[in-house]
């Protein structure tokens, strides 16, 4: 199923070159996008709520330690590597799975629309998608690679929003000298 979903979204590329040039770009350029994006509602989270934007940067530092240990345990390798692909971007071989593309950009989307703002978080996970079609289609990942990426972010806010949690709850429960050190 993966390698026939890959298949029908690969075969496509090679057919126009504008239409290739697009995803092209947005394989390797629309994450910098996605960034620069993301730092608006996270420079407003710096002036609001610092919280917020640690809990960002823990989701962020979760999923790509999430992501390498994934890839060091695959055995699935890019699909140039055993298969006749259209591939339209550079890569070098290796684990494919998860997309650290996918990763890093549904991590980002996920973390600022679950702590900042959902209105960014929807307009971001809109990048990411397009960001991890464009990997599917430029040849460099499986289907399966992009969505285990997005699987790994939504795991990471999970499991950062749990402790945020538990820290606060006990922030709340702690005596007033031990915050002030008397």
């Amino acid at each position: 199923m993966n390698y026939h979903l890959f298949e029908l979204i690969n075969a496509a590329a090679g057919q126009n070159d504008q239409v290739d040039d697009v995803f092209e770009w947005a394989a390797v350029w629309l994450i910098y996008v996605l960034g620069v994006a993301a730092a608006v509602p996270l420079l407003g989270g710096l002036r609001r709520a610092r919280p917020a934007v640690v809990r960002v940067a823990a989701v962020l530092g979760v999923a790509f330690v999430t992501g390498q240990l994934l890839a060091a345990v695959s055995t699935e390798v890019r699909p140039f590597q055993t298969h006749s692909v259209h591939q339209l971007i550079p890569h070098d071989p290796g684990p494919s799975l998860p997309s650290d593309h996918a990763t890093a950009a549904f991590a980002v989307a996920f973390a600022v629309g679950a702590f900042l703002s959902w209105r960014w978080g929807v307009a971001l996970s809109v990048l990411a998608v397009v960001i991890g079609f464009a990997r599917i289609w430029t040849g460099v990942h499986y289907p399966a690679d992009v969505l285990v990426g997005a699987l790994v972010a939504a795991g990471a806010v999970s499991v950062v929003d749990a402790g945020g949690r538990a820290y606060d709850r006990w922030a709340r429960r702690r005596p007033p000298s031990a915050a002030t050190g008397h």
